[in-house]
């Protein structure tokens, strides 16, 4: 858990989660927060050894059957971690690196999803130093439209421009965090979100969630703090329902996925379009997956407990 971006915050919610939720009866269970190059388990302070990834704990060598990925953006929900722990031979509950690294780029993600015939909303690539032409890209996408950067999660740097003159600063706002910005036409639908993930051999989708920000749009304050509404089951007809987690599971086998995933959603008429997938959601108490384990008839510790179940069978 940890990591080195603006996510950090939610990624030791995430971690401290699931570290509460295994039983201790059937795991031995370390905390290890990942921050640049200081790797170290929480509780003793002991620093890891990169060489293996194992702890030394009062004179024991601490070695790990596998890791729990829970940092949400870099080093491991972009990719980075995942060959380290390839060559460590050490299974992991996510995407592998390169499944990782794509689906962190929301351009990319999109690119390969527009393979399997899902809606997308019309976007724009934008890169640091471009030179923009405004109107072109207001006259393209219309107005409202959204800003974002391209390869960051829970919704920082993210604007909703409503006018010409709002484009360049929610264009500014973006770079603090990315080298990339996505400049993506507003579509005016509900919102949903759907958690997907494989288990003994099966791709499951588990209950639609639809997410009633308080906020204009489902950003920091919607997601973590408590200002949106978020139905679980959503209150969608059954074929609409079904429809959203069909294709849950056909994006997560073509992205190749691996762990829990998932997959937003804007809901046009009775037409989906893809807003972007999250190899590592958010698992803070406060987040959508946990409410869909729950609505799926689940314990988090059970469903903790599968997730590593799947990755050790993998290996």
């Amino acid at each position: 858990m940890g990591g080195d971006s603006a996510e950090r915050v939610i990624s030791l919610r995430s971690g401290q989660v699931v570290y509460d939720s295994l039983p201790a009866d059937r795991y031995r269970r370390f905390l290890i927060d990942v921050q640049g190059s200081n790797w170290q388990e929480v509780s003793s302070g002991a620093l890891v050894d990169k060489n293996d990834f194992s702890l030394s704990l009062g004179g024991e060598k601490v070695s790990f059957d596998a890791v729990f990925g829970a940092i949400h953006g870099s080093p491991l929900e972009d990719g980075k971690m995942q060959g380290y722990f390839d060559m460590l031979g050490i299974p992991y509950t996510c995407c592998n690196g390169f499944v990782s690294a794509l689906t962190m780029n929301k351009h990319l993600t999109k690119q390969v999803a527009a393979t399997t015939g899902i809606s997308l909303a019309p976007s724009v690539l934008v890169r640091r130093g471009e030179v923009v032409d405004a109107k072109a890209l207001v006259s393209q996408l219309g107005l409202p439209l959204f800003v974002k950067p391209n390869t960051h999660g829970s919704s920082f740097g993210v604007t909703k421009v409503k006018s010409l003159a709002e484009l360049a600063p929610a264009l500014e706002a973006v770079w603090p965090y990315d080298r990339e910005a996505l400049v993506e036409a507003f579509l005016p639908g509900r919102e949903f979100s759907n958690g997907v993930f494989r288990t003994e051999g099966q791709v499951v989708a588990l209950p639609v969630t639809e997410i009633i920000p308080e906020t204009e749009f489902f950003d920091f304050a919607a997601k973590y703090e408590g200002k949106s509404q978020e139905i679980t089951p959503a209150q969608l007809p059954l074929h609409l329902a079904q429809q959203c987690q069909e294709w849950s599971r056909r994006l997560y086998e073509a992205l190749d996925c691996r762990g829990i995933v998932r997959c937003d959603y804007i809901l046009v008429g009775d037409t989906f379009y893809l807003l972007e997938v999250n190899t590592i959601p958010g698992l803070s108490p406060a987040s959508i997956v946990p409410q869909q384990v729950r609505a799926y008839g689940w314990t988090l510790e059970g469903f903790f407990s599968r997730l590593i179940e799947e990755a050790l069978h993998r290996y």
